[in-house]
């Protein structure tokens, strides 16, 4: 029988995934370093972006007049300006307080409250402490003596007249609740309102906007020495730059460092690029992943330096053992 044989082209990586994995633990260029303070903070609290809100912090610090600092987040985030109060407020490191009233929760149904003024009397019944405004003495009593915020979720759900109330509580410093008063110190307390929807126009004008995007589209130039990486993995950096900008998505730094962590673990196609792209990158849209565009992209300038990066080459064809018959 005539010989036949038959070749295979045989790939392997000529460099440990493990060496190219870990990352820099002692250069200036590690997160700490890369990024603000009170961005690493945010971002330890749950909220990570390539923005910046020193700015922000700042301009509540010093208010121009004897009011009660109010920061009013508007956006298309959605839920991710819920994200970005809370954060902010557990980033700023002197507060000690922090109180948090959604207008879209429904309102509990508390036991009955019973009154005594002595010990033979038989009590009468009071009604419960609405949440808004337990909330808001609470932030008041303690805000007394100690930094407190207090975030003030969904106002687009709350009743008109509650809006009212706010702007005349960040002025006057007092909450009236049934025949009290409760007064708030306005050098210690902040409140964030958060409304996906324009608020009273006074209220409004009593406090500092800032603007959160749906997802961080600030452009960063990110460096391989930025993530404590060796030089050699610039090329992939600089391959997956337009395809950041096609997708539209500038990574944070976390989604970023795990897209590179993962390149010489597990991505060994463009699918596997695909899908760590979409998993870590908040953002980006799977169709769009798909459009011929973005793969032209990914099979013609991003896969090629990776491959070159990990290593992976042809080492020729090996033709397969020969059979023939006796």
């Amino acid at each position: 029988m005539a010989s036949v044989s038959s070749v295979v082209s045989v790939f392997y990586f000529t460099k440990a995934a493990h060496q190219k994995t870990e990352l820099c633990t002692t250069q200036a260029c590690r997160y700490n370093a890369v990024m603000s303070t009170l961005k690493q903070r945010m971002a330890e609290n749950g909220f990570e972006s390539n923005e910046s809100y020193d700015f922000v912090l700042k301009a509540l610090r010093h208010p121009h007049e004897r009011v009660i600092p109010c920061l009013n987040v508007e956006g298309d985030g959605g839920r991710r300006k819920t994200a970005f109060a809370n954060a902010l407020a557990h980033a700023i490191d002197d507060i000690e307080h922090h109180f948090y009233h959604d207008f879209s929760q429904p309102e509990p149904t508390p036991a009955p409250v019973y009154v005594k003024l002595d010990d033979e009397d038989e009590g009468k019944e009071e009604p419960p402490v609405p949440a808004l405004d337990r909330a808001l003495c609470d932030a008041c009593a303690y805000s007394e003596g100690e930094p407190t915020i207090l975030i003030l979720d969904q106002l687009h759900e709350a009743d008109f007249k509650d809006q009212i109330r706010l702007y005349q509580f960040l002025s006057s410093h007092e909450w009236p609740f049934r025949d009290t008063f409760f007064s708030a110190n306005y050098k210690n307390l902040m409140v964030f309102i958060v409304s996906e929807e324009p608020v009273y126009h006074s209220l409004q004008k009593q406090s500092f906007r800032v603007w959160v995007d749906a997802v961080s589209d600030r452009a960063m130039e990110w460096t391989a020495e930025d993530f404590g990486l060796d030089e050699d993995i610039q090329p992939v950096m600089d391959a997956l730059a337009p395809l950041f900008e096609k997708l539209e998505v500038t990574p944070t730094y976390s989604e970023y460092q795990k897209i590179l962590r993962d390149i010489p673990r597990v991505v060994h196609t463009a699918e596997d690029l695909a899908n760590t792209v979409f998993g870590w990158t908040e953002g980006v849209s799977r169709p769009r992943l798909r459009a011929p565009d973005i793969q032209y992209v990914v099979q013609e300038e991003v896969m090629p330096a990776i491959e070159q990066y990990i290593g992976v080459e042809d080492i020729g064809e090996i033709p397969l053992p020969t059979h023939s018959d006796d």
